[in-house]
């Protein structure tokens, strides 16, 4: 599906975080502890400086309008994922295979989440002239 262009970058990170969830579920599978350690401390880096980022673009520019055009449980699901990914990179200081597995599968779910419901109902609600306007990064030139 071909998505609105303000939210594009947005859509290219949620290929990026898929990529990084494979790969960390297969660590956690692996049963290496070394494996594990550095992929919990990797996880935790990813959080902060990827995913927290992405998750305040959409927490300040995407979500608020989608609740103020009657959106109200789709956004409360995207919030409620959103701590829940950041309790368990918190737990991630003590790196553990079970709990990063979880992490990785919340985040898969997560990111498709947002691209087959969230997104799609954004362009359906918003539309592409306003997201334009809302969100804060614009698309790069083709």
């Amino acid at each position: 599906m071909k998505r609105c262009p303000a939210l594009q970058d947005l859509s290219r990170e949620h290929h990026t975080a898929l990529t990084f969830a494979l790969q960390l579920k297969r660590v956690a599978g692996s049963g290496d502890e070394v494996q594990i350690d550095a992929a919990c401390e990797r996880a935790r880096k990813v959080f902060e400086d990827e995913l927290l980022p992405h998750f305040r673009e959409e927490e300040q520019c995407l979500l608020p309008r989608m609740e103020s055009a009657g959106a109200c449980a789709i956004v409360a699901r995207t919030l409620i994922e959103h701590r829940a990914l950041h309790r368990l990179a918190r737990e991630l200081e003590i790196p553990d295979g079970e709990m990063l597995l979880r992490f990785a599968e919340l985040l898969t779910a997560h990111v498709r989440f947002e691209e087959r419901e969230l997104f799609p109902e954004a362009e359906t609600l918003i539309g592409a002239e306003t997201l334009a306007r809302v969100m804060r990064r614009q698309p790069a030139a083709a």
